[in-house]
Order: structure tokens, then C-alpha cells, then sequence
């Protein structure tokens, strides 16, 4: 396949791939440089859609993973917040008065753990989504340089 695909297509491919680093520096930017130089590109050279249907769908897919992932862990974190500010960990009804500033903290509504057991989990899963986009985003990158067809892992398809 290589010996048909033009250093362009391949270095068009490439840069669609690697735009998707563009998220550090703009909001959003994951999505819309590699959406710009696909829609441009796409009907000119039947690699360069490929690719670009393949790194569009695999971030769209990590976003959903993330959504997904936040929305687990929000039950936990409002269910963390009542003990928090009412009686529990930091006792603020002992600031009714001027006179009485003080923070008591009592070991038997010290409840981190509890609560804190699935947002570490969903956090961690959270960090190995983050890297499992930037090495296969790195992969694609060489791959489609050196000409290959990469197919993302865990991905969606959104757009066909």
C-alpha cells in the first residue's frame, strides 16, 4: 500500500493524527483541527478520509469514555459533600458564635475512605484513558507516516 500512497497523502494523514495533541494548547482542538484538515481533505484522497474518520471517531470516543466516567463519580462526591459541611468532618455549626473558632475534627465522621475509594478508582481509569489517547495517537501518527491503515482500539463509530 505504500508504494501508492503519495508522501502528501501520508503526511497529510499524519499531521491529522498529531492534531489531535492540539487539545493542550486549544479547548476543544482534538476535535476541530483534525474535523478542518479532514473535511478539506477527504474527497481528494480516499487515505487521508480514512484517517480522519479513524481520529475523529477515537476521540469522540474518549470523550464519551470521560463523560461516562464523570457521571459514576458524581453520586460519590455529592454523597461525600453533606458529611463534609454539616456536622461531619469539618463541625462549621461550632462557628455560630465569634467567640468559639474552632475546628473540630472528629475521628468518627473522618469518612474519606468511603468515599474516596471510587473517585480514586474512577481517577485512575480516568489517567489510563489519558494515555491510551496519547501512545495510540503517537502510533497512528507513525504508523500513517510510514503509510499503514491503524485502527484505533476501543473506538466508536460515529462517523462511517
Amino acid at each position: 500500500m505504500t508504494e501508492t500512497l503519495t508522501k502528501h497523502e501520508r503526511n497529510l494523514s499524519a499531521i491529522i493524527h498529531a492534531s489531535t495533541f492540539s487539545r493542550y494548547f486549544i479547548p476543544f482542538g482534538n476535535f476541530i483541527l483534525p474535523l478542518v484538515l479532514w473535511t478539506a481533505n477527504k474527497k481528494e484522497h480516499e487515505f487521508v478520509d480514512y484517517n480522519g474518520k479513524q481520529a475523529l471517531n477515537f476521540q469522540m470516543s474518549m470523550l464519551l469514555y470521560s463523560i461516562i466516567l464523570g457521571a459514576i463519580s458524581i453520586p460519590f462526591f455529592i454523597g461525600f459533600l453533606p458529611d463534609l459541611f454539616d456536622g461531619g468532618f469539618l463541625n462549621w455549626h461550632d462557628l455560630n458564635h465569634f467567640s468559639k473558632r474552632s475546628f473540630h475534627f472528629d475521628s468518627d465522621h473522618f469518612r474519606f475512605g468511603s468515599f474516596l475509594w471510587p473517585l480514586g478508582i474512577t481517577g485512575l481509569v480516568q489517567a489510563a484513558i489519558t494515555v491510551i489517547n496519547v501512545v495510540y495517537s503517537i502510533l497512528a501518527t507513525i504508523r500513517t507516516n510510514e503509510g499503514q491503515r491503524f485502527k484505533y482500539p476501543l473506538t466508536i463509530k460515529f462517523i462511517k
